[in-house]
């Protein structure tokens, strides 16, 4: 398969977050996140790792800058570890966080390189989940002054600010199945998470307006789910899950309502009593761009709930159970690498939401049992043929009218993939987890040569950029 050939307007970045790569976690005054408390829950994370030192991001970032420099790459997406900045949540923030991420931004600037800010990637401070975490109204405002404190430090250097990363997985994985920090499995709680973290990013988006700080957006991981079957109950099931996945997010922040399938996914759980009038307008403030992550469909059918009990029932447990794919290659994950679902996945956004803002592609990516030959090298072609086909289904969507800016590969380095510790590698960088040098893989190089290419044609076919 040959390469695809995208709008030379295009821009391409890679993309780490805080917990999975940075390490130092006792650096300065930096507090205890609920991944650090997670990660020391005995059975949580394969062989009992953590992120305590991780990729050591926080010590080698000027290195792992000179290979995105040698990459070509446009953006850097990074998220900032909300501990490292205020240690318990609020308050005066920590001299010493902020000064590490002012080295980041500034070497990235001096690399030609932009910076790209997700302010929440699934590390809260450890005390604010002590007085109720995302279950609790307040947390979403600690979230805003949180925000304007790394705004005001960091805006005149950067233009493209992500709030929330996946809020899906914090109020769902986190509350509700248990496989992500906190490791709860609740009802009603989880629901009112979800919508706290909701109105973070509104509350949010208006700290960072009133900051001046460029083009704001939200990274959320929609999906696209197919039913097993033809039959009507199947169906149902993946409407009832893309409540769930999707609706519960994309309505109140694109169309300012929640979605009217909520009773039939959640019954007696969706009651609303922890939204306040006002929500809806601060969540739905508008936003310069939409970031979606995507990696993989998912096939569901109908099943019976785990709990026969209503009042019971954790806010994941809505009936469905989840199919696997056959005859299809799958990465180490377990996940199906089916392309063309991401062309379709983008082409229906676009249809079901007219005022969907422009779209940056924030992960995408692969994990592979990608280990080094006798000399050393990586040749993980596997990945390099996802990214090739994922490539070309973004070139169909964009065919199709979708209207995508960027495109970021999920990840830069090998690092902490959460639940699974080290055992998954979805880098274009082996790290050697015992010495921790850095080694490009093959698909480093191919990823390289694409953007030197794609830079080509920037220069032969110059463009007007367009607005936002």
């Amino acid at each position: 398969m040959t390469d695809p050939v995208l709008p030379p307007e295009l821009l391409f970045g890679t993309a780490t977050a805080a917990y999975q790569v940075e390490g130092a976690t006792h650096e300065g005054a930096r507090g205890p996140s609920i991944w650090d408390t997670y990660c020391r829950t005995p059975g949580r994370v394969a062989r009992g790792e953590t992120g305590d030192v991780a990729c050591d991001h926080y010590h080698r970032y000027r290195e792992d800058v000179a290979l995105m420099a040698d990459l070509g790459v446009d953006l850097y997406r990074f998220s900032v570890a909300w501990p490292r900045v205020q240690p318990t949540g609020g308050g005066r923030p920590d001299p010493e966080g902020l000064a590490f991420y002012d080295r980041l931004v500034d070497t990235l600037l001096e690399a030609g390189i932009e910076p790209v800010i997700t302010l929440y990637h699934w590390d809260l401070p450890q005390a604010l989940e002590d007085g109720g975490g995302w279950r609790s109204r307040d947390t979403a405002h600690r979230f805003a002054e949180y925000a304007r404190v790394v705004a005001d430090r960091l805006n005149d250097r950067v233009r493209r600010w992500i709030t929330l990363n996946e809020p899906f997985c914090s109020a769902f994985l986190g509350h509700a199945v248990g496989r992500h920090a906190p490791g709860t499995r609740e009802g009603t709680p989880a629901l009112a998470a979800a919508h706290h973290l909701l109105l973070a990013h509104g509350l949010a988006v208006g700290e960072l307006r009133a900051a001046a700080s460029g083009q704001v957006g939200i990274t959320l991981n929609p999906d696209h789910l197919l039913p097993a079957t033809g039959s009507e109950a199947d169906r149902a099931a993946v409407e009832r899950a893309r409540t769930l996945h999707n609706r519960v997010w994309l309505d109140p922040i694109l169309t300012g309502a929640y979605p009217d399938s909520e009773e039939e996914t959640w019954g007696p759980l969706a009651d609303g009593s922890y939204r306040a009038e006002g929500d809806l307008d601060i969540i739905g403030r508008s936003l310069d761009f939409l970031g979606i992550n995507y990696y993989r469909p998912i096939m569901l059918r109908d099943a019976p709930h785990t709990e026969a009990d209503p009042a019971r029932r954790t806010a994941a447990d809505i009936g469905v159970e989840q199919v696997p794919f056959e005859g299809v290659r799958h990465t180490t994950m377990g996940w199906p690498v089916l392309p063309d679902t991401f062309t379709d996945l983008l082409v229906d956004l676009d249809r079901r939401y007219p005022d969907l803002p422009p779209v940056l592609i924030t992960e995408n990516g692969s994990a592979e049992d990608d280990r080094p030959d006798g000399s050393g090298r990586v040749r993980d072609r596997e990945r390099v043929d996802y990214l090739r086909a994922h490539l070309a289904a973004l070139s169909r969507a964009l065919e199709a009218g979708v209207d995508v800016r960027g495109y970021f590969v999920w990840s830069l380095l090998d690092n902490f993939e959460w639940a699974h510790g080290y055992d998954k590698r979805f880098g274009l960088v082996r790290v050697d987890y015992e010495t921790l040098e850095r080694h490009p893989k093959d698909s480093y190089r191919w990823y390289r040569d694409f953007l030197a290419a794609h830079r080509a044609r920037r220069t032969q076919e110059p463009t007007t950029p367009r607005e936002g």
